[in-house]
């Protein structure tokens, strides 16, 4: 059978049919699925079959792996060090407390972010796999939404695309929690972390389209007044997630979805959160910084 997509938003989201993400890629597959990602940014794949091993497998097809922050602590956890744990468990098994640290810190994925931003060299492409969703309830499906920063960017009137060219925000996984108030970060990364600098506004090296690079790491714009340049990035956020630029996904044990973090943003939506949520997410990582690539 051979590889088909569908469009499932009317600017972006692929659902891939005839590939099985579990099984190796043949070089005519990787390359068909590069295309894919390059045009629709978000990519669904339906009924697969994975497990850890077999999700990192099909995640080098496209780069080295990140390892994720609680990768790289001297923390319990309940998967392998590759393997990003976006779930509600604990490293016993058990559904975690609303006083966990650790829901405390994944709350923030609950904002408009893009993965990775926060690092020197950031994320690429992200892959999430549903292996437990929970029934939907008075407190959300915990959907996923993505936002197109191509279409947002193009959207844009001229006069603010000249006043964004060129700038350079940094981005703080310190900032993004303590917007929730969760500034006692679980990893150290106050030390190991530091704010870093990424142009505002990308070339995305596939598609070549200009992208708005923002996500809620984004503290403040490098030259700028702090709360000008906070300002500026809200407003920018703002008009990025305006409803004709998102799609929602509701997850069905066995998506796999893929999205490129040079084009997209995306967050978390609210669930029951006494039922198990188990997603896993395995990542790689971009070339380079954002200012060492050609904006």
């Amino acid at each position: 059978m051979s590889m088909s997509l569908r469009q499932l938003h009317p600017l972006f989201v692929g659902q891939v049919s005839g590939i099985d993400t579990g099984r190796p890629l043949d070089a005519a597959q990787v390359a068909a699925l590069n295309h894919a990602i390059d045009r629709y940014a978000v990519l669904v794949f339906r009924d697969q079959d994975l497990d850890d091993e077999r999700q990192m497998a099909f995640a080098r097809n496209f780069g080295d792996l990140e390892i994720p922050r609680s990768g790289q602590a001297a923390v319990r956890r309940r998967l392998r060090a590759e393997i990003a744990d976006i779930s509600n468990l604990d490293e016993n098994q058990a559904v975690r407390g609303r006083d966990d640290p650790r829901r405390f810190d994944q709350l923030g994925n609950r904002l408009w972010h893009t993965d990775g931003s926060f690092r020197r060299v950031p994320a690429a492409l992200s892959m999430l796999y549903a292996h437990k969703v929970p029934r939907p309830g008075p407190d959300g499906k915990g959907e996923t939404e993505f936002a197109d920063m191509r279409a947002a960017y193009d959207a844009l009137d001229d006069a603010t695309k000249a006043k964004i060219d060129g700038l350079v925000a940094l981005h703080d996984i310190a900032w993004s929690r303590a917007q929730l108030g969760f500034t006692e970060l679980l990893f150290n990364e106050r030390d190991v972390l530091p704010a870093v600098p990424q142009r505002l506004v990308r070339v995305h090296p596939g598609s070549k389209r200009k992208v708005l690079y923002v996500a809620a790491h984004a503290c403040e714009i490098v030259g700028w007044p702090v709360p000008e340049g906070r300002l500026l990035l809200r407003e920018l956020i703002e008009h990025a997630t305006q409803r004709e630029f998102v799609y929602r996904h509701e997850w069905r044990e066995g998506d796999l979805v893929l999205w490129d973090n040079r084009a997209t943003m995306h967050r978390g939506r609210s669930f029951d959160e006494r039922e198990v949520r188990d997603l896993r997410r395995v990542t790689t990582r971009d070339i380079a910084s954002t200012l060492d690539q050609v904006a």
